[in-house]
C-alpha cells in the first residue's frame, strides 16, 4: 500500500506558550509543524489588553529568573524581564515589612542567607489618622521588629528552610512525602506567625490558591523558585513571550481562526478547513479544550483569578515591591504597582496599579478591591480610574494532592498531550511540559538528534 500524503510531520492544536515551544523544539530539529488555533491571535490565556496605553494582563502571572524552562526554551532568548525588587513587602497590622530578599541565582549561595523584616515608620494620612505607605522607611520596635516573620530566631530558620530548598534537587523535593501546602507547612517545624505571615501569602501569590491546597511538592518547587531568583514580568505584558516564540517560528507554521473538531494519531479534522494528514497529533490546548476533543483526559478543578487595573496621577511610594497582604483583610491577595517594574506598560506620567484577587470575585468587585487598596497603600483610591476589571474562571489548573507534575504526555504511538495541565500550573510549567512531549515526538520519530542526547532527566523548578 502506498502511505498517504503527509501535510506535516506534526500538527499541534493550540498556539499557547506550550504549543509554540514544542514547535520550537521540532522545528529545529528538521520536524515539519503546523500550529493550528481557534482564535485569531496566539498566546491563550497569556493575553494582554491595550487600552490608552496601558498594557493589561489578564492573568498576572509571576515568572522567575531562575527558572531553566526560560533559559532553555528556543525562541525566547529576546526576553525581557524586569524584575520585582528583591523579596516582598508585607501589610500586616497597619506596617509595611519588607521580607525574603534573595542575594543571587547561584544555587545555595545565591539563595536566601537570612530574611530580614524592616518594620514600615509611616506618617498618618492627613485627616485619617491611619498611616500611609507613602513615607515607610526603615525602623525597628521591639516585640515588633520581626513582625509578620517572628523573631530573629524564627527569621534565622526560615532562612535556612529556604536556602535547603533552593540547594535541593528537584528530584529530591519530589520524592518527599506528599501532603497539602498547608498541612506540610505545618508539620515543618517553622512558627505559625511565619507561617500565616510570609509562606501562606507568598505561596498563594506564586499558586494562586490562596487555601494552600496544592500538593507539598509542588509548593516545595515554587519556593525552591523564589529562593534562587528574583520574581519577574516580561517586558510589555503577557502577550509579549507568545507573541516572541511564534515570530520566530518558519512562515506559514503558525494557523490562527482553525477550529479543529477531532484528531487522531494521523489526522487533524477542522471546521471549514478540511482534514490534515501528519505523522503525529499533539495536543497543546487548555485541559478543558483537550478533553473535549479527547473525552478519556481528566479535567481538574481551577483556581479562578481577576485581576483589577488601575491608574493613578501619582503612584503610591511602594517602588517596584510586590506588595502582599499577610493579614487577608480584603480580597487583594497581592498587588504591585507594576509601571514602576515594567515603565512600557504606562504611557508617561501615569501610574499603573494591578491587583490580583484570589478565589470568587466579591460583589462589586471594583469598590471592595479600592478599599483594601486604599489600606495597603496607606493613600486614598477615590480619585483612581478603573481600568479593566479581567475575571478567569478556569485561570490555573489545582494542583492538589496527589499530584505528579511530570505526567505522561504520550498517550500512544502519534498522540501526545502538553500545557500546565501536565505538570506545574506556571508558565514555567508549560515550557516543560512542551520540552518533554517534543522529546517524546521525536523519539518516536526516529529523529532523536541533538534535543533527546541533551534532555535532563527531572523536573523543572517550574
Amino acid at each position: 500500500m502506498l502511505e498517504p500524503a503527509y501535510q506535516a510531520d506534526v500538527v499541534i492544536v493550540g498556539a499557547g506558550v506550550a504549543g509554540l515551544a514544542a514547535a520550537h523544539r521540532l522545528t529545529s530539529q528538521g520536524v515539519s509543524t503546523v500550529v493550528l488555533e481557534a482564535a485569531p491571535v496566539v498566546g491563550g490565556r497569556m493575553a494582554t489588553e491595550k487600552i490608552d496605553g496601558f498594557r493589561l494582563d489578564r492573568i498576572g502571572q509571576l515568572l522567575s529568573t531562575s527558572s531553566p524552562e526560560l533559559r532553555l526554551a528556543p525562541g525566547l532568548d529576546g526576553l525581557a524581564l524586569r524584575p520585582f525588587a528583591p523579596g516582598v513587602l508585607l501589610h500586616s497590622e497597619g506596617l509595611l515589612h519588607r521580607a525574603g530578599a534573595p542575594t543571587g541565582a547561584g544555587g545555595a549561595r545565591g539563595a536566601l542567607h537570612a530574611v530580614r523584616a524592616l518594620t514600615g515608620a509611616q506618617r498618618p494620612l492627613p485627616g485619617t489618622g491611619r498611616p500611609g505607605a507613602a513615607s515607610w522607611a526603615p525602623a525597628a520596635r521591639r516585640g515588633r521588629a520581626g513582625a509578620p516573620l517572628g523573631s530573629a530566631v524564627d527569621q534565622a530558620r526560615l532562612g535556612a528552610a529556604l536556602a535547603r530548598l533552593a540547594a535541593t534537587p528537584a528530584d529530591r523535593l519530589l520524592a518527599r512525602p506528599e501532603l497539602s501546602a498547608r498541612q506540610a507547612l505545618a508539620v515543618r517545624g517553622l512558627p505559625a506567625r511565619t507561617i500565616d505571615g510570609f509562606l501562606r501569602p507568598l505561596l498563594a501569590a506564586l499558586l494562586c490558591d490562596p487555601d494552600l491546597s496544592t500538593s507539598s511538592r509542588c509548593a516545595d518547587l515554587a519556593l525552591r523558585t523564589f529562593a534562587g531568583g528574583r520574581l519577574c514580568l516580561p517586558e510589555g505584558g503577557a502577550e509579549v513571550l507568545p507573541e516572541l516564540l511564534a515570530a520566530k517560528l518558519p512562515p506559514g507554521t503558525v494557523r490562527t481562526g482553525v477550529r479543529v473538531t477531532a484528531v487522531a494519531t494521523n489526522a487533524v479534522t477542522t471546521a471549514g478547513h478540511g482534514v490534515l494528514r501528519c505523522r503525529a497529533v499533539l495536543l497543546a490546548t487548555d485541559a478543558r479544550a483537550a478533553a473535549g476533543l479527547l473525552p478519556g483526559l481528566r479535567v481538574p478543578d481551577f483556581h479562578p483569578v481577576t485581576v483589577v487595573h488601575h491608574t493613578a496621577d501619582e503612584p503610591p511610594a511602594t517602588g517596584a515591591a510586590l506588595l502582599l497582604d499577610s493579614d487577608r483583610g480584603g480580597p487583594v491577595a497581592h498587588t504591585a504597582v507594576v509601571s514602576e517594574v515594567d515603565p512600557t506598560r504606562a504611557p508617561a506620567g501615569r501610574a499603573l496599579v494591578s491587583s490580583t484577587v484570589l478565589g470568587p470575585p466579591p460583589p462589586d468587585a471594583d469598590t471592595a478591591v479600592r478599599v483594601h487598596l486604599a489600606r495597603l497603600y496607606g493613600t486614598s483610591t477615590a480619585r483612581w480610574e478603573t481600568l479593566a476589571v479581567h475575571h478567569t474562571a478556569e485561570a490555573v489548573p489545582a494542583m492538589r494532592p496527589p499530584h505528579d507534575p511530570r505526567r505522561p504526555v504520550r498517550l500512544l504511538a502519534g498522540l501526545y498531550v502538553c500545557g500546565d495541565h501536565r505538570g506545574m500550573s506556571t508558565v514555567q510549567g508549560a515550557l516543560h511540559s512542551a520540552r518533554r512531549a517534543a522529546t517524546a515526538i521525536l523519539t518516536d520519530l526516529g529523529t532523536t538528534g541533538s534535543l533527546h542526547r541533551a534532555e535532563p532527566h527531572r523536573a523543572a523548578a517550574a
